[in-house]
């Protein structure tokens, strides 16, 4: 088994804003496993906020030793080899369990949906994020949607409502909304709400700080639109944690520490009765088409990383009617 990896760094087409951060790039460290003539290909993506970078990323790979990936592969031993390295570091841990999925796929000559469980035809419509930024922006970035049936819209600022009307002005599609941990104030955002549900609001993400349980437990047992947890919950430990906080949770490899991981979360969050939607960071077609893999197991996806990025390595997987089209390429179905 052959380990190797690249740091490369992923262009945003538009300066992306979110309540409390800002960002035009994103570090990504693209992975390659090989073993019996194959090649698997994975990928961490590490948004500076959650705290990996290039240096991270090469001094945990360091430390990685590629002939504790025995094939068959043992996921659940393979990710707790890689949760004995180090704690922490997800995403590039994400990367290593991406690569060995798309490899095992290729060594079974099976797609990874397949192996994985997941039905193509219950694939969920993708939305297209929109970063917080000036009227005039918004508007020429909802234009760029590439035939997205929803719209992702970021908030967690004074100017929320200012941003849905811009929004709502130009489509009248659909919306996602993320706030980030923007909010504050309990009634305000009970408010904003009820308001946000009369605007065509499917769900919220991450309303409130991830530490403050009370409050986001207090806004999902009123509010009119699913509460949905992405900060709050990372890995499988806090899916639980989850259950009585929000209606549902979001799922991101980047979090959860790769597909394994993820499918796990999935399971757990099916057995509390919790909603499901897979997200993602910014990320080529190589960590797209992983979570895509898992996506028809939920009820909402949001992932959009090669429509907001502009020097994606690999193809553009094939979209057509708003959703990812899983196709019957062994492993992950990459194309170069």
């Amino acid at each position: 088994m052959i380990l190797t990896y690249q740091p490369f760094e992923l262009l945003l087409k538009h300066t992306f804003t979110i309540a409390k951060f800002s960002r035009t790039s994103t570090p990504v460290m693209l992975i390659k496993v090989e073993h019996e003539g194959q090649t698997g290909f994975g990928e961490a993506s590490m948004v500076p906020y959650m705290g990996e970078s290039f240096q991270t990323a090469t001094d945990f790979l360091a430390k990685v030793d590629a002939r504790q990936f025995q094939y068959p592969f043992d996921f659940e031993a393979i990710i707790s080899y890689l949760d004995s390295i180090a704690p922490g570091n997800p995403a590039i841990k994400a990367g290593i369990d991406i690569a060995l999925h798309d490899l095992d796929g290729k060594l079974q000559q099976k797609p990874c949906w397949q192996i994985l469980g997941s039905d193509p035809a219950k694939m969920p419509e993708t939305s297209f994020t929109i970063g917080i930024d000036t009227a005039e922006v918004i508007i020429q970035k909802v234009k760029e949607n590439p035939d997205c049936k929803i719209i992702k819209v970021k908030l967690g600022r004074d100017s929320d409502r200012e941003l849905i009307k811009t929004i709502r002005s130009v489509t009248n599609l659909p919306l996602f909304v993320d706030a980030n941990q923007g909010w504050t104030d309990l009634q305000q955002s009970l408010d904003i709400c009820h308001w946000l549900h009369e605007q065509g609001v499917l769900l919220i993400e991450q309303p409130m700080l991830k530490t403050d349980i009370d409050s986001n437990a207090w806004l999902t047992e009123r509010s009119p639109i699913p509460i949905i947890g992405d900060e709050a919950v990372q890995r499988l430990p806090d899916v639980a944690r989850a259950k009585g906080v929000y209606h549902g949770i979001n799922i991101k490899l980047m979090k959860s520490a790769g597909m394994y991981g993820a499918h796990q979360m999935i399971l757990k969050a099916k057995e509390l009765g919790l909603k499901l939607m897979i997200g993602c960071m910014s990320e080529t077609s190589c960590a797209t088409l992983a979570a895509a893999a898992l996506a028809p197991q939920c009820d909402w996806a949001d992932l959009d990383g090669p429509f907001l990025t502009s020097n994606n390595p690999y193809k553009m997987p094939e979209f057509r009617d708003g959703k990812w089209v899983l196709g019957n390429e062994a492993g992950l179905g990459i194309r170069h």
